[in-house]
């Protein structure tokens, strides 16, 4: 494909598509919009991002815990971003059903994947298929309004347990026990507060295969556990090992060295007889636990197990390198359901590259590659679906820039788009009937769920309750409530 106009003029900016307005598609884009060739004059961009989502931030909406209040930070981080106007967002648009690789092609110099990680990664062993065990991001996007699963969840056991070590684990495991009233305050959708509300939960149980000073997660999600009223937290002085790789992280990292000081004075503090603990939940954190099988019931049809009933773990030891081996000593530990939250994975997007090792496009420093190994020209992935799920949200800005740094890098060799104009791809996407939305759309959506908190508040009337937003959930009612322009009335 050829233009006769200069790409990257005033006259011929330089047309990138984003997939993904998460972390990752919007700090892409910002990027692109800071870089010195742009704020020298040298080059012109203009960026479309989409999403198949009707409202934008990605992971940051749909698959963070309601009750991290440090979030709103970062979607205030984004808001500007996509406040200022040099940056078109398209949501409620599928990348492979409302725009194949071909249409981005057609319209677009050069596009940018930053589709995530939504999925759970696998945990192979006997009984994780069991009714009663669950993937710790399905749960995550059921509690957090996610317009693409079912609004129910089943919330009838007593004892639960989570398997994993990362944040994660730790936000499933608080979404459990924590009494759903202390959510309120939140931007939990009603529906999950119904859910939750009638929930039977005494015990939840955390595991990880390691020791303490192996955990994955952070001390603010560690410390934010003992912030749930009515709800003790119990650990295990057989659970505390450590090894010669262990002290040496201690020493060298501060991270670990703050979650090892929390967890130790905890136990510390934790009365020797557990009969003293009344809260009337309890989260229990286990280390050095390997997990063998779920088991069932055996109530099953033709003497199949049924529903879970309870999970077997190897007692593990640190082999004096940080990591773990059995010992051969099998625990049991009787529950009614199960949890994994073992990690993220990524999902294979029609008409690219894709590893299903990893759950990643393939890449090379951001650069897709193809079967081959060869860099497909104009084609980029950033965030986890280029990385794998691992790292913090502050990570995603270097990868972006990594990304960003070699598509300007290529610029002069890419495949020049054949329909640059940006009004081109709004109409491609109204002769196809695609009932996208804006960013104007979602300041309406945003109000609207802003107004349904403030009703919710005004009607309760007591404590000085006070709900930022109710979340909608229904993709429809977003979609419509986004295209009218204006906050539909409550």
């Amino acid at each position: 494909m050829s233009t006769n106009t200069p790409v990257g003029t005033a006259a011929r900016p330089l047309r990138i598509a984003v997939v993904g307005s998460g972390p990752a598609g919007v700090y892409a884009a910002d990027i692109l919009t800071k870089s010195e060739a742009v704020k020298s004059g040298e080059l012109t961009v203009s960026i479309d991002l989409f999403d198949r989502y009707p409202a934008p931030y990605g992971l940051i909406r749909y698959g963070v815990a309601p009750d991290h209040p440090r979030i709103k930070g970062i979607v205030n981080a984004l808001h500007k971003v996509l406040d200022r106007g040099d940056i078109r967002f398209f949501g409620n648009v599928d990348y492979g059903t409302d725009l194949s690789l071909e249409d981005l092609r057609t319209h677009y110099d050069a596009v940018i994947f930053a589709t995530g990680a939504i999925k759970d990664a696998d945990l192979n062993i006997p009984g994780i298929e069991l009714e009663g065990s669950y993937g710790g991001a399905d749960f995550v996007s059921w509690y957090d309004g996610h317009p693409d699963v079912s609004r129910e969840w089943p919330l009838d056991a007593k004892e639960i347990a989570v398997i994993g070590n990362g944040n994660v684990a730790l936000d499933v495991a608080r979404m459990l026990s924590k009494h759903a009233d202390d959510l309120l305050v939140s931007e939990i959708p009603d529906n999950v507060y119904a859910g939750l509300k009638s929930s039977p939960v005494t015990d939840v149980h955390v595991f990880g295969r390691r020791g303490p000073a192996q955990v994955k997660f952070t001390p603010l999600e560690l410390r934010e556990l003992s912030h749930s009223k009515d709800v003790d937290i119990i650990l295990y002085a057989e659970d505390f090992e450590f090894d010669a790789e262990s002290d040496r992280q201690i020493q060298s990292n501060n991270q670990t060295k703050t979650m090892v000081g929390t967890l130790t004075n905890w136990i510390a503090e934790q009365p020797e007889d557990l009969s003293e603990l009344t809260a009337s939940r309890r989260l229990h954190l286990h280390f050095l636990h390997s997990p063998v099988e779920v088991y069932g019931d055996n109530t099953g049809e033709a003497g199949a197990p049924g529903r879970v009933a309870g999970i077997k773990f190897e007692r593990t030891e640190l082999d004096g390198t940080g990591r773990a081996r059995g010992t051969g000593e099998v625990v049991d530990y009787p529950v009614q359901a199960v949890y994994r939250a073992i990690g993220y994975f990524g999902s294979s997007l029609p008409e690219v590259e894709f590893d299903h090792s990893k759950g990643v496009v393939p890449n090379d420093g951001g650069r897709v590659l193809d079967s081959s190994g060869a860099h497909v020209p104009g084609i980029y992935a950033t965030g986890w679906i280029k990385r794998g799920p691992v790292g913090l949200i502050g990570h995603t800005k270097g990868d972006a820039l990594e990304t960003v740094t070699y598509l300007l890098e290529d610029r002069a060799n890419l495949p020049l788009a054949a329909a640059p104009a940006p009004g081109a791809v709004v109409e491609l996407l109204e002769n196809r009937g695609v009932q996208y939305t804006s960013w104007e759309g979602w300041l309406a959506l945003d109000a609207h769920e802003r107004s349904l908190g403030e009703k919710f508040s005004a009607d309760a009337g007591t404590d000085g309750l006070v709900r930022e937003r109710v979340k909608v959930v229904p993709r429809e009612d977003m979609v419509q409530i986004s295209r009218d322009g204006v906050a539909a009335e409550v």
